[in-house]
């Protein structure tokens, strides 16, 4: 049995935001020990969903005619609908923090990265843009998770297919759920093949570990944290939809360097694995620190919930128009709706 001989870093977010419970707000942290699905997204994989380890690693990037170049991927995800409400209220909150750990199955195997790496040291070895990797080691990243072939993250499961029947799993793009990010102008984008379109793509978060120095190799029973990058728009929104749906998905992957049949790469305790059911190894956790306002009354114009002054002006100030101070949903604002406000006038 493994010895926990490291922790990457505490996972405890709540530490670094207190919960505060006011009128106007409720700031909420999730915490969930128990994934509902981890798969290992991976064109060989014969046991989908019940596979008690999971690893992630690149392809042979001087072969670039098959598969991904991110090839074996991490889909894991939880239901949050138990401890965050469900609905729009909850995707136009506020994100105070969020973060997923894993535990590393595998002992001594792979150097511990902290830095993204640069697409050129995927790129062929024959190749102009080829560069050699300046650090030991290939960092591990999380990223959002899409969709193709008719799946979306309500319908995916840990058994739903890699690719429809008859496709040629071996083809770079085919597989059902990808890791995703987003491109500048903020589009979703599958990034399974960047270092072959030639871009760095922006991950949610990169694993660290607090007390290993880069370049060490990973015990097993390690657990590796990634925080997620919530400053971010596109980032922070992903996570605060997954929320508001009740399903939050990421993808766990690494170009980890492998030629065929072989290779070091990282290997993660799934749910299913024996040693979690035992207690003595974690499947992957989620934390989330969310604040989600209240709803307001029609009137209450400004949101804070009380309705007066402020929102009477908000209202006279759009007064003929439309939107803003609509208290009634007419399309304008008018006597009406001034009538509205005031008979719910709080001060």
């Amino acid at each position: 049995m493994p010895q926990r001989t490291t922790t990457c870093i505490a996972f405890a977010l709540a530490a670094t935001l207190p919960v505060v419970s006011t009128a106007l707000a409720q700031s909420t942290n999730g915490y969930w020990t128990t994934p509902i699905l981890d798969r290992w997204m991976y064109p060989f994989n014969t046991s989908p969903g019940s596979r008690p380890v999971i690893s992630v690693f690149g392809s042979d990037a001087n072969d670039p005619s098959m598969f991904d170049s991110r090839d074996g991927q991490f889909i894991v995800g939880w239901s949050t609908g138990d401890q965050i409400p469900t609905g729009p209220a909850t995707a136009s909150a506020t994100l105070h923090a969020a973060m997923v750990e894993v535990e590393f199955a595998n002992d001594l195997v792979v150097q511990y990265d902290p830095t993204q790496d640069p697409w050129q040291i995927f790129a062929p070895t024959a190749s102009a843009d080829w560069q050699a990797d300046a650090d030991p080691g290939q960092s591990i990243e999380l990223y959002g998770v899409g969709f193709r072939n008719g799946f979306t993250a309500a319908t995916f499961q840990e058994f739903s297919p890699f690719a429809p029947s008859g496709t040629n799993i071996l083809a770079p793009s085919v597989r059902s759920a990808y890791a995703m990010s987003f491109s500048g102008a903020g589009q979703a984008i599958d990034i399974s093949n960047h270092p072959r379109q030639r871009f760095d793509p922006k991950a949610f978060a990169v694993g660290a570990c607090a007390t290993l120095q880069p370049g060490d190799f990973i015990p097993a029973g390690t657990r590796m944290s990634f925080e997620l990058d919530v400053g971010d728009p596109n980032i922070r929104q992903y996570v605060l939809d997954g929320l508001a749906a009740g399903k939050l998905l990421f993808t766990i992957s690494s170009l980890s360097f492998v030629v065929q049949q072989g290779g070091s790469f990282p290997a993660f305790y799934a749910k299913e694995n024996a040693l979690v059911t035992l207690g003595a190894a974690t499947a992957a956790q989620l934390q989330v620190i969310v604040t989600i306002a209240p709803p307001c009354a029609p009137a209450d114009l400004d949101c804070n919930q009380r309705v007066d002054g402020a929102d009477l002006g908000l209202l006279l100030s759009n007064w003929g128009g439309a939107g803003s101070g609509d208290v009634d949903g007419s399309g304008q604002v008018d006597g009406a709706d001034l009538g509205v406000l005031l008979s719910s006038w709080t001060g």
